[in-house]
């Protein structure tokens, strides 16, 4: 038997600020860039669940968060409270998350407010829950933070497990319940399907799991390709994807998001050198020696992201290696290999992983 769990806390950087500053408890509260009066550049981070309840989501353009901040106080609701962010103290704070996390089995680090943990050699899902809740009461005892928590068969379902009763849930899903877990929900549910698929099986009158469930191995390549077979397995709630065993896992790195979107590509290489030696310098100043991932983000002035990475058969041991491995993942976005309609930079981030 297989018992993965994923653990997701609930709008983590809002529910900090908001224990911390208890003054902004039942306000909408939206952390990210200076909306500046909605001429801000930058995203939202993270949306507490009221200002969700404005349209206010991660990744949101800050000017159109602030906008719908602005629609809700016409409407007579209080407008949305914006914060920046202090986003060293919460990375702190999910180390101490990760370690109470890490006590109850072998531990997937997803990013810094999601986690996987194996729970299978507890051998039934009545364990697995009672250990879910011990977590649960863990993390608001030392941290007075909510989280929830879903339980699968494997890392997919667990992790649409874990948004089926936000915030504070706790969802349990074992092997015989997946399918009838899964027919209602919105196609978008599976990981993989965004807006593109989304249109493509709506004119075939598809929009819940249940409908692609109807649909052959055959049928779904014919129409998708070799994604359609993977999406196959996926509709059936299969995945074989391991939890991979990184802990600690620990990231450094930064992100800018400039004035202007940049047109002049070559703007981008001092850019990238300065990042690199400031990112270097933090992580040598934080004690260590190797670095086995290299990750880059770049945002257009469309918003569409996109994140590439490498990992290293001889990990990074100095600045030099690091610019050079970022500047080659950097090189395909400013091509037709990655960037096939010249788009204008909006962000550029960079990030290592896997440190020793």
């Amino acid at each position: 038997m297989r018992i993965i769990a994923h653990i997701d806390m609930d709008a983590f950087f809002a529910a900090i600020e908001e224990r911390d500053r208890p003054y902004l408890q039942g306000l909408p509260l939206v952390i990210g860039a200076d909306p500046e009066g909605g001429k801000g550049r930058g995203v939202v981070s993270t949306a507490n669940y009221l200002a969700r309840e404005y349209g206010i989501q991660s990744a949101l353009s800050i000017q159109k968060a602030w906008h719908f901040s602005e629609t809700a106080k016409k409407a007579g609701k209080p407008g949305a409270i914006f914060l920046s962010g202090n986003y060293h103290y919460y990375s702190q704070i999910s180390s101490t998350i990760m370690n109470i996390l890490a006590k109850y089995g072998p531990i997937e680090v997803a990013s810094v407010d999601e986690a996987y943990l194996d729970l299978s050699s507890l051998n039934s899902y009545k364990a697995a829950e009672k250990t879910a809740k011990e977590i649960k009461r863990e993390i608001k005892k030392l941290e007075n933070l909510t989280t929830s928590i879903g339980l699968g068969p494997n890392k997919m379902i667990a992790k649409i497990a874990s948004g089926f009763k936000k915030p504070d849930g706790l969802t349990v899903i074992s092997e015989e319940k997946v399918s009838s877990f899964l027919s209602p929900l919105s196609i978008r549910t599976i990981p993989g399907i965004g807006p593109k698929t989304e249109i493509i099986l709506n004119k075939l009158r598809i929009q819940t799991i249940g409908d692609l469930q109807r649909l052959g191995k055959t049928e779904l390549k014919d129409l998708l390709g070799k994604w359609g077979e993977e999406l196959f397995s996926k509709v059936r709630g299969i995945d074989e994807s391991p939890v991979l065993e990184e802990y600690p896992t620990k990231s450094i790195g930064e992100q800018i998001t400039f004035d202007k979107d940049i047109k002049d590509y070559r703007k981008l290489f001092p850019i990238l050198e300065e990042m690199v030696s400031r990112i270097w310098k933090s992580f040598l100043k934080e004690g260590f020696k190797e670095a086995a991932r290299v990750v880059i983000i770049v945002r257009y002035a469309d918003f569409e992201t996109k994140t590439h990475s490498r990992t290293l058969k001889t990990p990074l041991q100095s600045s030099k290696a690091f610019y050079l491995q970022a500047l080659s993942l950097l090189m395909p976005f400013l091509d037709k290999r990655r960037n096939t309609e010249a788009k204008r930079f909006r962000l550029i981030g960079l990030r290592l992983e896997r440190l020793s």
